[in-house]
Formats: structure tokens, sequence, C-alpha cells
């Protein structure tokens, strides 16, 4: 059964992260030059909090907060979900649809090993879906 670290396998556990001071105008600079929907938020080496895209708009925007002083530890979502390495795809699957979100950070005892998002889940699908199309085709009409 493929699990949270058989993505992270694929796609390599480097992971945005900022410290819980940062400002939301620089943690959104950094979004955008990384072209990513997350960060993580930190406390020294201690995971506290994850920073989204629909953080922004509903905790900065919305609420009028000036995102050039305002700093990510009073915005972020905290606690957060998260996940282990061995936590298998189906389960996390199953977080991202219940609690509405497309970020799974994979911790365990405090250190945080990679992210995981809802675009992985689904291109890792699709990678195991097309080597049985091909394993099925073959069974069927035999090697091309």
């Amino acid at each position: 059964m493929p699990n949270a670290q058989s993505i992270l396998h694929k796609k390599g556990g480097d992971v945005a992260t900022v410290d819980r001071k940062t400002t939301v105008l620089d943690t959104a600079k950094t979004m955008n030059q990384r072209r990513i929907g997350a960060v993580v938020v930190t406390d020294g080496d201690r995971v506290v909090g994850i920073f989204t895209e629909r953080d922004i708009l509903n905790r900065v925007v919305a609420t009028g907060k000036d995102p050039k002083t305002t700093p990510i530890g009073e915005v972020m979502t905290s606690p957060m979900a998260c996940c282990r390495r061995d936590t298998r795809i189906a389960e996390c699957k199953t977080v991202m649809s219940q609690k509405r979100i497309r970020h799974l950070p994979v911790v365990e005892e405090g250190k945080l090993y990679g992210m995981i998002s809802a675009g992985d889940i689904l291109a890792s699908e699709v990678t195991d879906q097309q080597a049985t199309i091909e394993y099925l085709h073959e069974y069927l009409y035999g090697r091309r």
C-alpha cells in the first residue's frame, strides 16, 4: 500500500518554512517566488503551524490586517493536520477531504520530513493507474 514516504521519495523532502515572526508580506513573496500554496511555520527547530493561500484571504485580507506588519504566528493555522511517513495515502486523502485542506506536512517527533499536496496524491494515482492499464493491456494483447 503506498504511503506518504512513497510520495516524498519521488518528489523529495524540500519544504518551504518561515519563522513565526516573519511578516505575511514576506511570506507571500516567498510563496510567489517558489510558486507554492503553503509554507510550514516554525519556531526555531519546532514546527508550530502552516500558512496557506486560504489563510491570506480569510485571516489577513478579509479581516483588514496589514500584511507588512502582521507576523505569520498571528494568522497561521495551528494546530495543523499532519501525517507520518508511514501514513497510507488513502488515510491522507481522507484527512484532506474531511478537513478541506490541500497540504499535509509529514512530521514525526517534531521533525519535518516533507509535505504532500492533493496534487501529489493525484499524480501518484495517475501513475499507478497508468501502470495498471499497461499491465492489463499486455495481459490481454501480449507485449507490443
